[in-house]
């Protein structure tokens, strides 16, 4: 999905928000690709130019590519949650396959937590579900403070997210987390980070607890852990699956699809 422009920009409680479509006229369930933090709805290109039988929604998450109209200030995990449940409402949309990454995936499991009847079945790629720890919160603190050295900053990102040998082997890995990136201020990327890692809350019993039928992903460098009682497939690199191995991540969408 190549657009540069959105579909539309959809209300929401959260504020407005870019959606991205390739419709089809189709009757298989769509899909909807949630993107994670730094990125935008272009995180899912690769992944979404190979699905052409039914119709696809991507989006920009809250302060990220085109969803700059944010109205609500201290929003949250569960907010976000909200947004997509309204977002599915606006387009009318009874049930979707939803594939997420990181904050994406953190969406969706609070989405079909709330609403299962919503969601067909769900894909969560590399998604952080425990609380930060006192010394992660810490880390975060001190590292915004770096953030006024954007360019070291985005590059100890990319070496803290992409997997160390294939990152390695494509250093260029990282233009594609510098275009996403240098769309958002200091104050936002502070911001993001404070809603979606800092006061993240832990989900384990969310994930227990879901009647929605779900597969994980995680890459073997990845720093969050496997989800508990959630089918769980390991493959190479680091928390960055979507860019690091999207034939991994089409494999498993045209999976869930079936």
């Amino acid at each position: 999905m190549v657009n540069q422009q959105p579909t539309s920009l959809i209300h929401t409680t959260i504020g407005k928000i870019a959606i991205y479509q390739k419709e089809v006229d189709s009757n298989k369930i769509p899909f909807i690709f949630l993107h994670g933090v730094y990125f935008d709805h272009h995180l899912w290109d690769k992944v979404i130019d190979s699905v052409n039988d039914r119709t696809i929604i991507a989006l920009d998450m809250p302060l990220h590519g085109l969803s700059k109209e944010i109205t609500k200030n201290d929003w949250s995990l569960n907010d976000c949650a909200d947004m997509l449940l309204e977002i599915l409402d606006h387009l009318k949309i009874a049930k979707v396959i939803a594939v997420g990454h990181s904050w994406g995936s953190m969406t969706i499991l609070r989405a079909a937590s709330k609403q299962p009847e919503r969601f067909e079945n769900v894909l969560l790629c590399n998604m952080p579900f425990l609380a930060a720890t006192k010394k992660q919160k810490i880390t975060f603190v001190l590292q915004h403070s770096m953030l006024i050295f954007r360019n070291f900053y985005t590059k100890q990102v990319a070496k803290a997210l992409f997997g160390k040998t294939l990152f390695k082997e494509n250093p260029s890995l990282i233009e594609d987390l510098k275009r996403p990136m240098n769309l958002l201020s200091n104050a936002q990327i502070k911001q993001t980070d404070k809603a979606v890692i800092i006061d993240a809350e832990d989900a384990s019993e969310l994930i227990k607890n879901l009647k929605v039928r779900a597969i994980a992903l995680k890459g073997v460098e990845d720093y969050v852990p496997a989800p508990p009682n959630i089918e769980t497939i390991v493959i190479g690199g680091g928390h960055i699956s979507p860019l690091e191995k999207p034939d991994e991540i089409l494999s498993l969408v045209k999976k869930i699809s079936n």
